[in-house]
């Protein structure tokens, strides 16, 4: 039994699919489906149940793949420590989130980890609940930051001891910037600038449809938005009032815009993610550590 093909096998049960697997591994369809099948044979168990488009652990499976884990995490585990052994700490790190306040406690941690292991280097990636799932699942991101209510079933995660307010930015001219909190009759009647994942999030149960309640069918949503920098300049240009999270865009005093928080007040919490059965970096794993130590303890 060898430890690439264990990691093939990972791979499958983590990617539910031959395909999606293949691509990740950057090897053949055929390729892997052989691997696969010899791996069977040597253990004289069925690994898999096969479908046109997916690839499901039997009982079997599940077993393997504990001591897969347990296996895989040990060689890596016993690799990245003799290579300490010659060099500092070093590798890339990419986390992906959407616009939150709570980016600051991860900055806060990587300020730290930066005295500690310099020649760590960190990416960045914004994008909206979909955008930072999809580059996670395709391997291009270590981890996600997501704001609730998200789908976590492929993924592990900790909550972060943070919460976004929700509450309505518009322009310091406005007949409702007089007002100091925002209640759902205010929002009626008005021009709306809308998250899109709120939108779509609305089939799978979501705070801030509930927030609304049977007046969310009722709002004047004109314009959506991924990120909220593009929704600020359409609330400048007097477009509309864009319902969003505090602290995301310059509200300050020599600012054109103003933020007032929802009543009753609605707030969601903050999730750090990473696919289940990741198989990280050195340098990832140690800040999936600090993490832990941090945020757990």
């Amino acid at each position: 039994m060898e430890i690439r093909v264990l990691r093939y096998f990972l791979t499958i049960a983590r990617e539910g699919s031959i395909t999606s697997a293949a691509e990740q591994l950057h090897i053949t369809q055929p390729t892997l489906s052989r691997q696969i099948k010899d791996l069977e044979d040597e253990l004289g168990q069925k690994l898999f149940h096969r479908s046109s488009h997916s690839m499901k652990l039997t009982q079997e499976g599940f077993i393997l793949r504990q001591r897969a884990e347990e296996i895989v995490a040990m060689v890596d585990k016993t690799s990245a420590e003799f290579l300490s052994m010659d060099k500092p700490l070093a590798g890339d790190i990419y986390i992906g989130g959407g616009e939150t306040l709570a980016v600051s406690l991860i900055a806060d941690l990587i300020a730290e980890l930066r005295k500690e292991y310099p020649d760590i280097r960190y990416h960045l990636y914004s994008g909206n609940e979909a955008d930072v799932t999809e580059h996670l699942d395709r391997g291009l991101l270590d981890f996600g930051i997501l704001v609730q209510p998200a789908d976590l079933t492929k993924y592990d995660c900790i909550h972060l001891p943070a919460e976004d307010i929700w509450g309505v930015v518009m322009r310091k001219d406005a007949p409702l910037a007089r007002k100091k909190k925002i209640t759902r009759a205010d929002l009626l009647d008005l021009p709306l600038i809308m998250s899109r994942q709120v939108l779509v999030t609305k089939s799978k149960g979501n705070d801030f449809i509930d927030w609304f309640g049977e007046d969310f069918d009722k709002l004047n949503i004109v314009t959506t938005f991924n990120l909220m920098y593009n929704a600020a300049l359409m609330v400048k240009a007097g477009v509309g009032y864009a319902v969003s999270i505090d602290g995301i865009v310059n509200t300050d005093s020599e600012s054109d815009l103003c933020f007032r928080p929802l009543m009753p007040k609605m707030t969601s919490g903050l999730d750090l993610i990473w696919k289940k059965y990741q198989a990280f970096s050195p340098a990832a794993e140690m800040f999936l550590d600090r993490l832990q130590e941090r945020f757990i303890g």
